[in-house]
């Protein structure tokens, strides 16, 4: 399978006169799952939304395959957004959703999966927390994106309900270049091959999970 890349470059953003983000660079290809950690305030939803694009940057480059993309509708087309906040109106019912965001080449497949068979009858309004939020990360884990940016995935989960996404994010990876980020370290540990940390607006790859303690982000022992 053809790997692909993305590339976000010299990102900085500032509110006011306080720099949230300074000179960022980040690097993700096709199977690569990057966890991004920090503090509360440090930048690092506004840095996924300065990659979709939904948020202006004061300076950045993003570069998919080596060509820098200047327009949202390109990012749009190969990158998809997970918000903290859901994004399906509760009006529409689940086939609604699902018909609107998958491709009808995935439709089979996306329709095996066992939560779905369970929920597909319902209207979005009807759904448990969990229950919308697994089927709004598998719609952005199906389409035909190469790039997806998760951003709280697990806010407000269960245990068991963790364990399915966790699941569904491992089983997409070799396909996707995924970016994750999410105050539940544990979990953002657990599924990431490369481990970032966001602090005083830089980002710091790390060799390993104990640099978040040597840079202050955990005590040592929360690992």
């Amino acid at each position: 399978m053809k790997k692909h890349f993305l590339e976000i470059d010299s990102v900085q953003k500032s509110f006011g006169h306080q720099s949230i983000i300074s000179d960022v660079y980040l690097k993700c290809e096709t199977g690569d799952i990057i966890g991004i950690l920090g503090r509360n305030g440090c930048g690092k939803s506004t840095l996924l939304k300065i990659i979709f694009g939904i948020v202006p940057a004061d300076f950045k480059f993003i570069r998919i395959d080596g060509v820098v993309q200047l327009k949202s509708e390109a990012l749009f087309k190969e990158i998809s957004y997970l918000h903290q906040d859901s994004f399906i109106p509760g009006s529409f019912s689940v086939k609604k959703a699902i018909h609107l965001s998958i491709p009808n080449e995935y439709l089979q497949c996306f329709y095996e999966d066992e939560m779905i068979q369970t929920i597909q009858d319902k209207k979005i309004a009807h759904l448990s927390g969990g229950e919308l939020r697994y089927l709004e990360i598998k719609l952005v884990l199906t389409n035909p994106s190469k790039f997806v940016l998760l951003d709280e995935p697990y806010n407000g989960l269960s245990p068991l309900m963790i364990e399915k996404i966790n699941q569904l994010i491992l089983d997409n990876t070799s396909r996707k270049g995924i970016l994750i980020t999410d105050h539940n370290y544990q979990n953002v540990i657990l599924v990431a091959t490369q481990l970032t940390l966001m602090k005083e607006g830089k980002l710091h790859y790390l060799k390993d999970k104990m640099e978040l303690v040597e840079k202050g982000y955990l005590n040592s022992g929360m690992l």
